[in-house]
């Protein structure tokens, strides 16, 4: 009785022992699996992001253009009022001078009554 009971302990430690070694293939195994999905992950992640990195840049450089383009549009009517504007004083100086005047009286009326 001795005898079977020893060798069934033999048994259960060989036993033990082989799912011990089958549990660490597995082991293994889905670990590089993991690995191997990561790093998949990683490359695809990668790649989106230089995707997305180039679009940015594109519609930076689109945003960066069109703003110069409404820069310079609006310096060039600016420039253009300003010649305008300084056309007519030239052919009007007392009249433009009275303008201006009554424009500045209005203005500090404004502002005088607001501090009241």
């Amino acid at each position: 009785m001795k005898n079977d009971i020893n060798t069934l302990k033999d048994d259960l430690k060989s036993l033990g022992a082989e799912e011990k070694a089958r549990l660490r293939e597995k082991t293994t195994a889905a670990e590089a699996r993991l690995r191997a999905k990561a790093a998949e992950t990683e490359a695809r992640l990668r790649e989106q992001s230089e995707v997305l990195r180039e679009r940015a840049r594109g519609y930076y450089d689109t945003a960066r253009v069109r703003g110069q383009e409404y820069y310079d549009e609006a310096s060039e009517r600016f420039d253009e009022a300003q010649r305008y504007l300084t056309e007519r004083v030239q052919e009007r100086p007392m009249q433009s001078t009275a303008i201006a005047l009554g424009v500045g009286v209005v203005l500090g009326m404004l502002l005088a009554g607001r501090r009241r």
